[in-house]
């Protein structure tokens, strides 16, 4: 399974940017998608997740209510939709995937830049 993640860029605080990630090679029906963020000088995080299926999404407290994860399973792509950005949002962003729910992140897509100016 390959990974690209794009959509990154600048934005003022308040603005919203939405991030792609594409899919390709064999990807497992059952797996779980996910994103996941690393700010400068600190772990990365978890954002959000979603089943291919659609039937499960999660996120994490700070961004729950402020962006939304989608997919569409016949593209193969993920998006997450980024509103009311704050400067405390500005990280690199990774989308990730699984081989099964409950297993761990194997795949990693290379990560964009997401920079949120006061």
């Amino acid at each position: 399974v390959q990974l690209q993640a794009s959509g990154g860029g600048l934005v003022q605080a308040g603005a919203s940017l939405r991030l792609s990630c594409a899919a390709s090679g064999r990807t497992f029906t059952r797996s779980t998608m996910a994103w996941f963020r690393q700010a400068p000088g600190k772990e990365r995080e978890f954002v959000a997740a979603i089943t291919w299926s659609g039937g499960s999404i999660v996120y994490a407290d700070s961004v729950k209510g402020r962006f939304t994860v989608s997919g569409v399973n016949a593209e193969k792509v993920v998006y997450l939709e980024m509103n009311s950005l704050k400067p405390e949002d500005t990280a690199v962003y990774y989308c990730a995937a699984n081989r099964g729910l409950g297993t761990s992140y194997v795949y990693w897509g290379q990560g964009t830049l997401v920079t949120v100016s006061s």
